[in-house]
């Protein structure tokens, strides 16, 4: 596994092992403590524990399938003249003759203010596999974008 996937792996840990601890220690705590104070059926206190243990198990959920996910994440696979995680992408707007660079990352690494888009948004699944030349469309709220690959810096290109 890459540095990369052990970070993923750590941050995925740390936070399904806080939930964990929320689920399995306070929540029951909170439920005991709401019961006590009676009638359940206008009880705030007890929706709200209810409400948000169903989060937090629903949200275990999803981590331990994401944590399965990247534990099957071979780097070694991703093309090497291709745009695939990892590669840093110079897009330009073909209708406004602007350029903007993008890294392709994870969902939970992506942070658009620093240029870093997860494969899984919009614009990042658009580019998967994408080629320097290559023109893509992307649908946005703002309508219908345009873009054409001008630059393709791969991670085998950037270690």
């Amino acid at each position: 596994m890459t540095d990369v996937g052990e970070k993923l792996k750590k941050k995925l840990q740390e936070e399904i092992a806080q939930l964990e601890h929320e689920f399995h220690e306070e929540l029951p705590k909170e439920l005991m403590k709401a019961r006590a104070h009676g009638d359940l059926s206008e009880n705030a206190e007890y929706k709200y524990a209810k409400e948000r243990q169903s989060f937090v198990s629903a949200r275990l959920s999803q981590l331990h399938a994401r944590m399965a996910e990247i534990s099957m994440l071979n780097l070694n696979n991703l093309p090497r003249d291709r745009a695939a995680y990892g590669s840093t992408v110079r897009l330009l707007d073909v209708n406004k003759s602007q350029e903007t660079e993008y890294k392709l990352v994870t969902a939970e690494e992506a942070d658009v203010a620093k240029g870093m888009i997860s494969t899984s948004s919009p614009i990042g699944r658009a580019l998967l596999g994408k080629k320097v030349g290559d023109e893509i469309k992307v649908q946005t709220p703002a309508g219908t974008k345009e873009f054409e690959v001008t630059r393709l810096i791969t991670i085998y290109e950037e270690a």
